[in-house]
């Protein structure tokens, strides 16, 4: 009898796409009971859970981009009680041997999570981490711009003629921005006549980036201010590296079993780079590089300005460490000294939401 429910148990696999998903279902054994292909839609959610119990029980589903076109199956799925697990997408060296195609991919994800190889838990995106995010998202793209629009400027400025950029060249953006805005004309020219409205454009649109990241960074400010109390009162961390680090941790705290978890989420763990008499660790390159932006951000802080920071910088710079050791092994430090408080703010956002 307590073998009945594991015997009853079906898996589901779902390779996602923008407008339609395919679902694989296999049972315990491994065995391929059935596909089916839906709409990505509410009906077409209910209709996919509904053919899978229709099998067995399903407890079980293993979804390729939960970040992104597999989001909201994965949170539908979720609130129905099933476990979700995120399934990374198959190694070239495996579609070499079996091929490629939708079904193909959703067995191989519904197999992943029967192997017991599916590790990673999606992000809810649904509270406080998910709305950081989505500002952060919008921030990065209007610095972006902004930095576009001034450097275009500036070299339209470089070459032009020499009265024009002697009026109009000054060594501040917003000086240089305020004097292109009031532009009326620069000549009669048609090659003057264009210069001018280009100009007063770019400016005008450096003027409401300007405007729209005050937005961004007073919303960011007053929601880390009430979601992320612990971490913005740590020496370094700001609205932003508080917004992002937060949005990489997601909104399930369950997600990071460790800080070791955490450090290799933000590409913050030491490698080992040893060889012959040589024995050292390196920078990791992978994991996420906002968040570990936003810890090289922290340690770069602290370096200039925290006392107990700059006395373990200058401690390790006799001992013969290079700065970018230094930084590698201040991100980790800081990763355990922020990981209790990380997991404090999301488990009180949580339950204010």
């Amino acid at each position: 009898m307590d073998d009945q429910p594991i015997q009853n148990e079906v898996i589901l696999g779902i390779d996602t796409h923008l407008d339609t998903h395919v679902g694989v279902i296999i049972d315990y054994r491994g065995k391929w009971l059935g596909t089916l292909s839906i709409a990505t839609n509410p009906a077409g959610y209910n209709e996919l859970l509904s053919w899978a119990q229709s099998f067995g029980q399903l407890r079980r589903a293993g979804i390729e981009g939960t970040g992104t076109y597999g989001a909201g199956i994965a949170r539908f799925l979720h609130t129905h009680g099933v476990e979700v697990w995120e399934i990374n997408r198959p190694d070239r060296s495996q579609r070499r041997f079996q091929g490629k195609s939708d079904p193909t991919d959703a067995e191989s994800a519904a197999r992943t999570v029967l192997s017991g190889k599916a590790q990673a838990i999606p992000k809810l995106q649904q509270g406080a981490a998910e709305a950081m995010r989505t500002l952060s998202v919008a921030r990065r793209s209007a610095v972006k711009a902004r930095t576009q629009a001034i450097n275009q400027l500036r070299a339209l400025l470089i070459s032009a003629p020499d009265d024009i950029r002697a009026r109009l060249w000054k060594s501040k953006p917003e000086q240089c921005v305020k004097a292109c805005a009031q532009i009326l004309s620069l000549g009669d020219t048609v090659a003057l006549q264009t210069l001018a409205t280009t100009l007063r454009l770019l400016a005008k649109r450096w003027l409401s980036l300007t405007t729209e990241l005050r937005e961004l960074d007073a919303t960011l400010e007053s929601l880390t201010k009430q979601a992320a109390k612990r971490l913005r009162g740590q020496f370094g961390v700001g609205p932003q590296t508080a917004a992002t680090l937060l949005a990489v941790a997601g909104d399930n705290p369950e997600r990071l079993r460790s800080e070791a978890a955490l450090a290799a989420l933000c590409g913050a763990n030491p490698l080992p780079a040893s060889s012959g008499k040589t024995i050292r660790h390196r920078l990791n390159r992978n994991g996420d590089r906002t968040a570990n932006n936003a810890l090289w951000t922290i340690a770069l802080v602290r370096m200039r300005s925290e006392p107990r920071t700059r006395a373990y910088v200058a401690r390790r710079t006799a001992e013969g460490k290079s700065t970018k050791e230094i930084q590698r092994c201040l991100k980790r430090y800081i990763v355990r000294e922020l990981y209790p408080l990380i997991l404090a703010d999301l488990k009180e956002a949580a339950f204010m939401t």
